[in-house]
């Protein structure tokens, strides 16, 4: 035998087909945010149908793609970390929408969602209230995050590094005589948020509308969203407010429980 020369071990690699078949499916979910059920799949990417449920069951496991209760697959957790396009959105809305509309079911009010997206709040998901009388957020529609619920409940548990870097780029409007319009007003009521696990708009964004939002945490506690309920003053009352703060505090529990039973689910997949 030779001496000196080192034999290369044999490396299987997966076949360049499986590979493409894998993209194709995964492209085209991410084309589609609200997701397509098995049958769609494999007919509109030509792939066998029991071979693509065993691509699509496998990328499940590992917590790349998201199937909802209707049999829906979606790009899922670990897809969603690689990027933050709409097929993230749309897996968030899709795992809060079933809490979402309870909530708007036990308090009859309109029901946000919402991410931060630079120094703006980026509405996600929004559920109409069945009163006539409302003032509803449309979905791609923005607003300050200093002068919502909804922006205050995620940014006071952001890092100290990343609050002070929006703090340095905010440029304060006022919309309502009652908007926060300084720094020093605005890092004592995130602190006052953290401390009390809520977030109140009292006419700050709208005359007239009052909203209540607290935060989405997912894995390692790390808040990626918020939610909020919002309606007219004379619906939304000071009166009504210890139960909708209960109500929505367990509904962003559930929400966030889910996020990280989702993510759990792929990590111990991953690990096994």
């Amino acid at each position: 035998m030779t001496r000196g020369i080192k034999q290369r071990s044999k490396i299987n690699f997966p076949p360049v087909g499986v590979i493409g078949k894998v993209f194709r499916l995964i492209e085209l979910l991410d084309r589609t945010p609200n997701g397509l059920p098995l049958k769609a799949l494999a007919e509109q990417t030509g792939i066998n149908k029991s071979t693509a449920y065993r691509f699509l069951s496998h990328l499940e496991g590992e917590g790349y793609l998201f199937r909802d209760s209707s049999g829906n697959y979606m790009v899922g957790p670990r897809l969603t970390r690689l990027g933050t396009g709409s097929s993230s959105q749309a897996t968030l809305s899709k795992i809060s929408r079933p809490v979402l509309e309870n909530l708007r079911k036990s308090t009859g009010e309109t029901i946000n969602l919402a991410i931060l997206d630079g120094s703006d709040i980026l509405y996600i998901d929004v559920l109409e209230t069945f009163h006539t009388f409302r003032l509803v957020s449309e979905v791609g529609m923005r607003r300050p995050f200093y002068a919502t619920s909804l922006g205050k409940a995620i940014v006071a548990y952001l890092s100290q590094d990343e609050q002070e870097e929006l703090y340095a780029n905010v440029e304060f409007v006022t919309a309502t005589s009652r908007t926060v319009s300084s720094v020093p007003k605005l890092k004592k009521q995130l602190n006052l948020i953290v401390r009390q696990g809520f977030s109140l708009d009292d006419e700050e964004a709208v005359a007239g509308v009052r909203c209540l939002g607290v935060a989405i945490f997912g894995a390692e506690d790390k808040v990626v969203a918020g939610i909020s309920i919002s309606g007219p003053i004379v619906r939304v009352t000071s009166a009504r407010l210890p139960t909708f703060t209960k109500e929505i505090c367990r509904a962003a529990r559930e929400i966030s429980w889910s996020i990280k039973q989702q993510m759990s689910s792929a990590r111990d997949v991953h690990e096994s």
